[in-house]
Formats: C-alpha cells, sequence, structure tokens
C-alpha cells in the first residue's frame, strides 16, 4: 500500500491537485479535505493530475465525482490528467468517461483553454478514455 500525497499547486487554468499513491477507503476524506480547502473561481479549471496514482476504489472514484460536484456548484469546470489504465478501465465500466474530461498530462490540460464547460465530458481539448485506452467499437468505447 502506497501512502496517498496531494499536492496543490496553481495554474494559469485553475488549481491542479497532483494525487500520488493509493486514493482508497482509507485515504479519500484526504483528498475531500485537499478538494473542500481550495479556491475555486467561475470559469477556472480544476485539474486533478493521477499521474502517481497508483490504486483507486470505489471510495476515491466517489471522491473524484465531489471534486467535479465543487467545480460545478462554483461554475467551474473539472479535468483529469493521465489517467492510470485501471483507473480509466473503472471510469469507463461505470460510464465516468463521459463525465470527465481527460488530458494525456498536466502540460496538455494548463497549456490549452480548457474544456468546453463543466461536465463537458470529453467535449473541448481532451481526450476521451475509450479513445485513448480502447479499440473502436469496443465495448468500454461504447458504455
Amino acid at each position: 500500500m502506497s501512502p496517498l500525497t496531494i499536492t496543490s499547486r496553481d495554474a494559469a487554468t485553475g488549481p491542479v491537485l497532483e494525487i500520488t499513491g493509493d486514493l482508497d477507503y482509507a485515504t479519500a476524506p484526504d483528498l475531500r479535505t485537499a478538494v473542500d480547502g481550495l479556491t475555486l473561481d467561475a470559469g477556472q479549471l480544476l485539474l486533478l493530475d493521477l499521474a502517481g496514482l497508483e490504486f483507486c476504489d470505489s471510495s476515491g472514484i466517489t471522491t473524484l465525482l465531489a471534486a467535479r460536484n465543487l467545480a460545478t456548484r462554483h461554475s467551474a469546470a473539472i479535468a483529469l490528467a493521465a489517467v492510470p489504465a485501471n483507473t480509466a478501465r473503472i471510469l469507463r465500466i461505470v460510464g465516468l468517461d463521459r463525465v470527465f474530461t481527460v488530458y494525456p498530462d498536466a502540460a496538455a490540460a494548463t497549456g490549452s483553454t480548457g474544456p468546453a464547460g463543466p461536465g463537458s465530458g470529453s467535449a473541448g481539448q481532451g481526450v476521451s478514455l475509450s479513445q485513448r485506452n480502447g479499440p473502436p467499437g469496443s465495448v468500454a468505447e461504447g458504455l
């Protein structure tokens, strides 16, 4: 088990949370606290950089949704960057690949104008999870 580390930084597009380690039942409250402590303005992009994420269970997925809800309440957008393959698969299976915009890495997200708006799914500059990790016509793509 890897301890969860959350590093917050500001980018021109808005706050970026770099999440490293295991996001599970025991550590999800830490991410929720970090997200709740953010200052998020309308039109900003909340980016969750998952490049260092090693494991994510259903509690972690729920916390990602809570972050999305916070962004929506503030009329901001949310995106995920560098989603590991195992987590991307879970997001596809439960249909959340249509909820989150995904970027290949944090630089791609913060260097662009960002997604079209809150809850824009795979619209905007991001890449859908099915495009990144599933062959055309796969079951995952159809979710």
